[in-house]
């Protein structure tokens, strides 16, 4: 694997290659990997030739009161998990090199940034598709790969490049779970033993709504009130959302008949953790 930190060199890598013929998979990450990457890695390894996988803690997605300074790095960790994924290239920028000095321009998408995630920290897609736009134009992919964890996220980088024409296929891979159930992520580190446990209620509320929909229920209302009912087992776990919502708009939707995003977001402690499941029509459920 070769590391390279110049966006000038990753663009000319990346066009040398697709000159070639060879189809080129990227996929971005802020480090601090997990099974959930490298579930992404070698997706991107089984549908493409050259595999570019990108670290970089990207400033501008992170609030003035969130753990920017405090987000795990461990790059000689990624570095080799990386490697042993066989990726090609790593693209390990610095922010100056992302953000050259008097940069003032940012991408956003109107109508759904401020929608799940975005509705409780204003301004994170704002970050999250202006870097994004950015390393799509510098690394110059056919195919991209990102994670069901982070579905409005996706949900909202699929019409960043609907809406914009960028030459990239989006394929969102589903979550990767730890034994217990607790969806894979870089922020469990923060957790605690006991914090640990407590988490764990994130998933069993969205397997409960699952199986009540299974059973038939169609309406949205039951659904989100089982789900919130499984939260308040955990008292010391803080409910910011759970919402069942089109998993293209992250509108609320009424019925779940035609398919359904369940999403969730909750505190525990001062760790923020996210979570979904998607309602297939007729109620059949994936995750």
């Amino acid at each position: 694997m070769t590391t390279i930190t110049s966006v000038s060199e990753m663009t000319a890598v990346s066009n040398k290659a697709r000159r070639s013929g060879k189809r080129v998979g990227f996929v971005p990450t802020m480090g601090a990997l997990h099974d959930g990457h490298l579930s992404l890695v070698r997706a991107a390894r089984a549908q493409s030739d050259i595999v570019v996988a990108s670290i970089f803690v990207n400033p501008k997605q992170f609030g003035p009161t969130e753990d920017f300074s405090k987000y795990p790095r461990t790059l000689e960790r990624d570095s080799a998990l990386l490697a042993e994924e066989k990726t090609d290239f790593l693209f390990y920028p610095s922010v100056d090199e992302m953000y050259p000095a008097g940069a003032t321009t940012w991408v956003e998408v109107a109508g759904i940034s401020d929608k799940l995630d975005g509705r409780s920290r204003p301004g994170h897609f704002r970050g999250v598709t202006t870097v994004v736009a950015k390393l799509f134009n510098i690394v110059q992919p056919d195919v991209a790969f990102f994670g069901q964890k982070d579905a409005a996220q996706a949900a909202i980088i699929r019409k960043m490049v609907r809406d914009l024409n960028f030459d990239v296929t989006i394929v969102v891979c589903p979550i990767v779970r730890e034994a217990d159930g607790l969806a894979m992520s870089s922020r469990n580190a923060y957790l605690c033993p006991e914090e640990r446990k407590q988490a764990r209620v994130l998933s069993r509320a969205l397997r409960q709504v699952q199986a009540l929909a299974a059973k038939g229920e169609r309406d949205a209302a039951p659904l989100i009130a089982a789900g919130k009912l499984v939260m308040n087992e955990e008292p010391q776990v803080r409910l910011d959302y759970l919402e069942v919502v089109s998993p293209e708009t992250l509108d609320p939707v009424a019925d779940v008949s035609q398919g359904a995003l369940v999403a969730l977001a909750a505190y525990v402690g001062n760790t923020r953790l996210i979570d979904n499941v998607v309602l297939e029509p007729n109620a059949r459920s994936t995750r």
